[in-house]
């Protein structure tokens, strides 16, 4: 048996949706600010970006209502089609794509520009969760990690043949999805310690951390009673460690592209080059800086209006809103993120279907890291790579993948409502 819906906001989490309503306006007033133009002072002249977001927010807001009406149990079943047919828009832009910054991923008809790898997210997290539902695979085994990893390899692939680093490092956020549903903690240790390991050979030098390395590997074995035991235990840390430090530089030369080496070597502080790599950053923290507690007021930033701050309508949209709002305005957009993502995780863990649960985990996870890139990358905490702030960054993919994200978890979790027990 199933209750009657008599309307499709009757059992929706209004909370969650007013989150989502709050931080696409202040987006779109962020917007206006950053490319705020004397001679197109509407806020919703069309000609102008702050108008054009518009039109992309009444679009989602639209294509929300639409799978809000849509019956809940459609999502599961299209998982493997939506994953397909990202696929191809994945594949298909390199050969049609028009190449932006050095990047081929987006396509473009007229003014309007569709980037897949927004929507190639959304089709990994609706595979990821079907394949998990519907096999009853343990993450634990060999089988299941082995078919994730190529679900989520894939795209991750198509993506870095575009030349957007950016985007495919957002994949690495799946492991908390993983680590849910039963993957080991060795793993999340092990990546922790694979970075650190990275970052201190970037800083140091391969000989003087692998010598460190050893000498703690030493200790613990003297330390320890059955030191034969210690021993390859130690090793077991020990050795995927070195390889990774005498790989560090190879990749570090090789594999990198010149502007990535250079942004790396500017956060660690090996170079200084603001007015080349570091410029963004720099400018991005000047005005931030300048905002002091209060912020400067609404169009009242030096920095923004005068366009200093380079991409400050999408990548570095967070800038504007600390300059003119100062501490206290970024605080409010981080309250307002941790709210929603608190919201999330509550909406997947009481999903009555493991699909629910893992999407809902998935969306958890891909939000999380967006907010946390871009907003370390606009702080000169991490390093620049180009991810937009979700809901609130100029750009209408943007906008419509994560809308779709956050619209198909509602549904999921409001018809969890329907069905009776």
């Amino acid at each position: 048996m199933q209750r009657q819906e008599k309307t499709i906001f009757q059992y929706i989490d209004k909370w969650t949706i007013l989150l989502y309503f709050i931080l696409t306006l202040i987006g779109w007033v962020a917007i206006y600010s950053a490319v705020y133009n004397e001679e197109h002072k509407s806020i919703f002249d069309l000609s102008q970006n702050y108008g054009k977001q518009l039109l992309w927010m009444g679009s989602s807001y639209l294509l929300l209502t639409i799978i809000l009406a849509l019956d809940f149990r459609i999502f599961e079943g299209i998982s493997p089609i939506v994953y397909g047919v990202t696929l191809l828009l994945g594949a298909g832009v390199l050969f049609l794509g028009r190449e932006v910054n050095g990047a081929r991923a987006w396509f473009e008809i007229g003014s309007f520009r569709l980037q897949p790898a927004e929507f190639m997210k959304l089709g990994t997290v609706m595979m990821v969760a079907y394949y998990l539902s519907n096999t009853d695979a343990a993450i634990s085994k060999l089988k299941a990690k082995l078919v994730v990893g190529m679900l989520l390899a894939i795209p991750v692939a198509l993506i870095f043949l575009q030349h957007d680093t950016g985007s495919a490092l957002v994949y690495a956020s799946f492991i908390f999805v993983l680590y849910r549903e039963g993957l080991s903690v060795n793993y999340l240790v092990f990546g922790g310690l694979s970075i650190l390991v990275v970052v201190l050979t970037l800083l140091l030098d391969e000989w003087a951390v692998s010598i460190s390395i050893a000498i703690l590997l030493a200790l613990y074995v003297a330390l320890s009673r059955k030191k034969m035991k210690a021993f390859w235990r130690g090793m077991l840390v020990a050795g995927p460690a070195i390889a990774v430090i005498f790989s560090v530089n190879y990749a570090f030369e090789n594999i990198l592209e010149e502007h990535q080496r250079q942004r790396i070597n500017v956060l660690l502080g090996k170079v200084e080059d603001y007015k080349g790599a570091g410029y963004n950053v720099h400018q991005s923290l000047i005005a931030i800086g300048s905002g002091g507690f209060f912020g400067k007021g609404f169009l009242q930033g030096t920095q923004t209006k005068f366009d200093f701050v380079p991409e400050q309508s999408t990548d570095f949209i967070f800038c504007t809103i600390g300059e003119e709002y100062g501490f206290l305005g970024s605080i409010a957009v981080l309250a307002l993120y941790s709210l929603l993502l608190i919201r999330i995780l509550n909406l997947a863990e009481r999903q009555t279907t493991r699909f629910g649960r893992v999407y809902g985990y998935g969306v958890a996870s891909i939000l999380f890291f967006h907010v946390f890139v871009n907003i370390g990358m606009a702080i000169g905490l991490l390093p620049v790579i180009g991810i937009p702030l979700p809901f609130i960054s100029y750009g209408g993919s943007s906008m419509l993948s994560f809308t779709i994200l956050f619209g198909i978890l509602i549904r999921l979790d409001s018809g969890r409502k329907l069905v009776l027990r």
